[in-house]
C-alpha cells in the first residue's frame, strides 16, 4: 500500500493531503548554533601543524595576574564575610528579641563565592532568605540589627566600625571591604508580594536565581582555567562598550562552554578558549535565531542571551567581530588592555591598520525605526496616473 493513500493521500483533497495545504500545524522555530571550529575539527583535519601562539598565551596569563586581587584585598573580604556570616547565622538559629523578620537561610553567592573576584573590586555578595515577606521596614530592621552586632565584634577586635546602607536590593555593609546583603524570600511567598509594600518582584527573583547560579558553578565550573577565562572576559567586556551589556552569568556560561565543551571533554588551553569565545560571539552566538547557550538553572529551552535586547545583541556581535580581526592581526595586547590605544580610546570603535590591513568597526544591522510599508492605495494611484497619462 502506498504511504499516504486513502484519506488525505496523494492527490486527494482530504484532510492533510497534498491537494490542500495543512491547517493548524504548529510552526517549529529552528535555533541553529554558530559554526564552531572546535566541535567541527574532526570534519576539518589540519593539513599543517598549528601556528605558534605562545605570545597570546603569555599575554593572557600576564593580564590575568594583573586582574587577580591582592592578598590584602582577599584577607579584608574574608574577614568581613566571616563576621557577617556568623551574625546572620545567629539570627537564623537564635533570633532572640529580634522581631523585624524571620530568616530561613543565608547563602554566599557572586564572584567571591565562585573564586572569580577581580582586583580593585573587593566586594562579596550574601543572599538572605526570609521566611516572612520582605517588606522595606523588615530590611531596614535587619540592617540595623546587623550593624549593631557587627560593630560589637569590630570593637572587641579593636577594628574600625562598619556602616550599613539600605538600597533597593537589601543593604550593603562597608568597612575596608564591602559585602552586599541581597534579600529574598521563600519561593511560595513570591505570589504574595505587593509592589508598594515589598521589594520588587524581579529583584527578589534574581536573588533566588543567584543561589542557583552559585550552586551550578560550584558543581560544574570548578576548573581553574574557567576562572581564568572569566576574569579575562569580564575585564574585556568592561573596557569595550559593545560587550558591556553581557551579564556575569552569560560570561560564566560562555567561559565554561569554551573551556569544557569539546569532543575530548578535556579543558582547552587558555589561548584556544579565548579565541573560541571571540569567534562564537562574532559568529552570532547571542543573536536572534541562534541556539545560544542554554541556561542550566532555568526552565527547558531557556537561553541565557534572551535577557539582552535586540540592539545589545547586534552591538555585541559587531564588537566581537572587530576585536577578533584585531587579535587575528596581532593586536591582542590592545584588546586585553596590556597596552593603551591612543589615549585610552576603545579600539572596537576606531579604524586601525595592521600590516596594511584596515580593520574598521561595523555599522549596526539592527534599527529601531520601522520599515516603510507599501500600501495598495499607492499602487492604485500609480496605475491611475499611468492610465491618465
Amino acid at each position: 500500500m502506498v504511504r499516504g493513500a486513502g484519506r488525505g493521500g496523494r492527490g486527494m483533497p482530504g484532510r492533510g493531503g497534498m491537494g490542500r495545504p495543512p491547517f493548524n500545524r504548529p510552526r517549529v522555530l529552528m535555533l541553529r548554533p554558530p559554526f564552531d571550529l572546535i566541535l567541527a575539527e574532526p570534519a576539518f583535519p589540519r593539513c599543517k601543524p598549528a601556528p605558534d601562539d605562545s605570545a597570546l598565551t603569555q599575554a593572557l596569563l600576564k593580564r590575568h595576574t594583573e586582574l587577580c586581587p591582592t592578598p590584602a584585598e582577599q584577607a579584608a573580604v574574608l574577614s568581613l564575610v566571616t563576621k557577617l556570616q556568623s551574625v546572620l547565622d545567629n539570627l537564623v538559629v537564635a533570633p532572640g528579641d529580634f522581631a523585624a523578620c524571620q530568616l530561613e537561610e543565608v547563602r554566599q553567592v557572586g564572584s567571591y563565592k565562585k573564586g572569580t573576584m577581580m582586583a580593585g573590586k573587593n566586594v562579596a555578595d550574601i543572599v538572605v532568605i526570609m521566611k516572612t515577606l520582605p517588606t522595606k521596614e523588615a530590611v531596614e530592621g535587619l540592617s540595623n540589627k546587623v550593624n549593631e552586632e557587627l560593630n560589637k565584634l569590630m570593637r572587641a577586635e579593636g577594628l574600625a566600625p562598619v556602616t550599613c546602607q539600605c538600597n533597593e536590593r537589601g543593604f550593603t555593609v562597608t568597612a575596608v571591604a564591602a559585602v552586599r546583603v541581597l534579600v529574598t524570600t521563600l519561593h511560595q511567598n513570591l505570589r504574595k508580594l505587593e509592589p508598594e509594600v515589598h521589594l520588587d518582584y524581579k529583584v527578589i527573583s534574581s536573588h533566588l536565581a543567584a543561589i542557583r547560579h552559585s550552586r551550578w558553578f560550584e558543581e560544574n565550573a570548578h576548573h581553574s582555567s574557567i576562572k581564568v577565562l572569566i576574569r579575562l572576559l569580564r575585564d574585556m567586556c568592561a573596557r569595550h562598550a559593545g560587550l558591556e551589556p553581557l551579564t556575569p552569568w552569560m560570561i560564566d556560561l560562555l567561559a565554561h562552554h569554551c573551556i569544557m565543551n569539546n569532543p575530548a571533554r578535556q579543558a582547552l588551553p587558555i589561548n584556544v578558549a579565548f579565541r573560541r569565545a571571540l569567534s562564537l560571539l562574532a559568529g552570532g552566538l547571542f543573536l536572534p535565531g541562534c541556539a545560544g547557550l542554554p541556561d542550566p538553572c532555568e526552565a527547558a529551552h531557556s537561553r541565557a542571551h534572551t535577557a539582552l535586547d535586540l540592539a545589545a545583541q547586534d552591538h555585541a556581535a559587531a564588537t566581537a567581530q572587530t576585536l577578533l580581526r584585531v587579535v587575528a592581526r596581532g593586536g591582542h595586547r590592545y584588546v586585553l588592555g596590556l597596552q593603551a590605544f591612543e589615549g585610552g580610546k576603545d579600539i572596537s570603535t576606531e579604524i586601525t591598520v595592521w600590516d596594511g590591513v584596515v580593520v574598521s568597526p561595523l555599522a549596526p544591522a539592527y534599527s529601531d525605526a520601522p520599515e516603510p510599508m507599501d500600501t495598495d492605495e499607492k499602487d492604485d494611484e500609480g496605475v491611475q496616473d499611468g492610465v491618465a497619462a
